[in-house]
């Protein structure tokens, strides 16, 4: 087994499933805002992704440790683990989109991905022994550079691509 896999935690699943959803969640919206989609477009689209790609993702991780060769058990419990966190994650995302009003959503949600990032940034980083400033920054430096591309997505393809 590799150190990966052998010391497979509950914050070792919560910390790549909740990070994937949270940066994907806050990317999507961003992105969405720029191409001025419909709200029903968006929560579309972000159930879309809570549901179809968080288990193709879950399923990837779920071979990759049975590659490592992980016990199946708890190759199988890290995989439902991560996809309910994901699930959870995006739901969040998705409830924020369907009550807020579209003017305050972008901020709202930013908001609201970020405190999720820095919270579990913190309880990582806390776990690990290290000092959780630079690992905040460093996580929001990255979160921040996905939200930037992914607003430059949105509005370019609004640029060129007629509706």
């Amino acid at each position: 087994m590799t150190p990966l896999t052998s010391k497979m935690t509950p914050l070792t699943t919560l910390s790549y499933g909740g990070t994937a959803a949270i940066v994907t969640g806050m990317g999507l919206i961003v992105a969405f805002d720029a191409g001025t989609t419909s709200k029903a477009t968006l929560i579309a689209s972000l159930l879309v992704v809570a549901i179809a790609d968080n288990l193709a993702d879950s399923l990837a991780i779920h071979v990759y440790q049975e590659s490592e060769k992980l016990d199946s058990k708890r190759a199988f419990r890290a995989t439902v683990a991560n996809y309910v966190t994901r699930l959870l994650v995006a739901g969040s995302f998705v409830t924020l989109a369907a009550v807020v009003p579209a003017r305050s959503l972008v901020p709202v949600i930013l908001a609201w991905g970020m405190t999720l990032l820095c919270a579990l940034t913190y309880l990582v980083a806390k776990s690990r022994g290290v000092a959780p400033g630079l690992e905040v920054v460093k996580h929001l430096a990255v979160a921040i550079a996905v939200i930037v591309v992914s607003r430059g997505i949105g509005g370019w393809i609004l640029a060129r691509v007629s509706r």
